[in-house]
């Protein structure tokens, strides 16, 4: 028989955004719990099996049969006879069913609630996974300093930037000390004046690490108790070597054309060089929590070309993908450039939590503005758990959408040209996708070709998207034009 509260529980747990159910205890003759029915379940987070409210009214023993008289199950028992809340944290969970294993690590907190217990669960293998793949996306890392103990914590992406065995553990200030560059000590100087001042330290300053200088932004804030004093440091790293090094190149490169020192084929050879180091082209189609993806980016044929085409693929942290695609008006280091200001900009507001495709297409326009230069750009967020893709656009492009061997474009939101006004809005739509789905967004000079309609090459670019696998599309992709240089970005929905 239900019991009488169940109905109303349950309307409370489904609308829980987290794993929690409502368990009643099933008891012998002599009142001793043999057993735990599922009297109510949320249905936003289903089990390692994917089960979700299909479980209500089954038993523990028989759905989870390696829990019965484990950690778990003694801890709902005691939480049961006491009345007290109890937690379990890393609680390990492993079972196989139908020759299927299912296994993880789980934080569960128990409570009691009526009759029963209440019960909470995070997988915990999960949040690291995730934490893990965002600081080595962005090149991240995050550390904590007590300064009452003088103890270290160092996240997985922090030994990873300083090149370091994590058995080793953090490594001092006295160790942290030696590696910076002498030159920048200053500036550590002015990260402490800065901290004792109340604020947060935004630095970026060069270690010599591993026979190499690294350039690390640093982030800190200090925690202090209740009396104000300083108690903790925390800090978030992260690597920046890359966009120094390729600042530096940009200046050196520019500089060396300016004295036309170069013939029309080292022109054509800075241009390849200049593009790498900014975007290094992934050769090879790669996934992407849910997506397929594959770039292309291929500089115009004609020697000094250089263009401004640019593109990101990246897993945010809460597990959405952010697609993007640009290309900034003219050709020339000047081009070149102004791309590379916008890539990067992007990158660092990602790195801020701004996800937004509308905020970020609003500042990558008045960005543009500033740098009095102009260009096209379009910015989607994928949410692969509701296979979502919301994406503004300034003047760019429709992206194509392939579904069982239809393509056709989008429909574009209103969003004017990068740079145009700096008032200018840029609403968000959403489009839906499906398993198997083929997403491409482009720049214009993939189908504009003078020795070829842009109607016959938009049709070349659709025949290869019909195609079960990346291999045709790849090849059209990278054949490049005499006129313009071309990015692409391709992903394919596969769970």
């Amino acid at each position: 028989m239900a019991h009488p509260l169940a109905t109303a529980v349950q309307q409370i747990v489904a609308a829980i955004p987290a794993g929690c159910s409502w368990l009643l205890p099933v008891r012998d003759d002599d009142g001793q719990v043999v057993d735990f029915q599922i009297a109510a379940a949320s249905g936003s987070v289903d089990d390692l099996h994917r089960r979700g409210t299909d479980r209500i009214g089954e038993l523990l023993s028989v759905l989870y049969p390696s829990m019965v008289g484990g950690d778990l199950w003694q801890l709902y028992v005691r939480v049961l006879d006491s009345g007290v809340p109890g937690k379990l944290s890393d609680f390990h969970y492993r079972e196989k069913i139908s020759g299927v294993v299912a296994e993880s690590d789980f934080d569960v907190s128990v409570h009691p609630l009526q009759d029963g217990l209440l019960v909470w669960w995070q997988r915990m293998d999960e949040h690291r996974r995730r934490l893990d793949n965002t600081e080595l996306l962005g090149r991240l890392g995050w550390a904590e300093y007590d300064l009452t103990t003088g103890r270290s914590d160092w996240s997985t992406g922090m030994y990873r930037i300083f090149e370091r065995d994590p058995r080793l553990g953090p490594m001092t200030r006295a160790q942290q000390t030696a590696a910076l560059v002498t030159d920048d000590h200053g500036l550590r100087e002015t990260a402490w004046q800065t901290l004792d001042s109340g604020n947060t330290s935004d630095v970026t300053v060069r270690f010599r690490l591993g026979g190499a200088v690294k350039h690390l932004r640093i982030l800190s804030d200090i925690a202090r108790d209740a009396n104000g004093a300083p108690v903790k440091i925390y800090a978030v790293v992260q690597d920046v070597t890359a966009r120094e090094n390729s600042r530096t190149a940009i200046e050196r490169l520019s500089d060396q054309l300016h004295r036309r020192e170069m013939t029309a084929l080292a022109e054509h050879r800075l241009a390849g060089q200049l593009q790498n180091l900014i975007q290094p082209l992934v050769p090879e189609p790669f996934p992407l929590n849910g997506l397929h993806v594959l770039v292309s980016y291929l500089p115009a044929e004609s020697a000094t070309r250089v263009g401004g085409d640019w593109y990101h693929a990246q897993m945010l942290p809460d597990g959405r993908v952010l697609l993007a695609i640009g290309d900034v008006a003219g050709h020339g280091l000047e081009a070149a450039s102004g791309m590379a200001h916008l890539r990067f900009a992007l990158v660092a507001w990602l790195s801020i939590g701004i996800a937004d495709p509308s905020t970020l297409v609003g500042h990558l326009n008045r960005l543009c503005g500033q740098l009095e230069i102009t260009g096209t750009a379009l910015v989607a967020a994928y949410d692969p758990a509701t296979r979502s893709l919301a994406w503004a656009r300034a003047g760019h492009l429709p992206p194509l959408l392939g579904r069982a061997g239809v393509v056709a474009e989008l429909d574009l939101p209103p969003g004017l040209l990068l740079g145009a006004d700096d008032e200018a809005g840029y609403p968000v739509v959403t489009q839906q996708l499906r398993a198997d789905d083929v997403l491409l967004l482009y720049t214009d000079g993939l189908i504009e070709r003078h020795a070829l309609a842009a109607s016959a090459r938009l049709e070349e670019v659709k025949e290869a998207m019909r195609a079960p696998t990346f291999d045709q599309l790849r090849t059209v992709l990278r054949c490049p034009s005499p006129y313009d240089d071309s990015s692409a970005l391709a992903v394919r929905v596969t769970s």
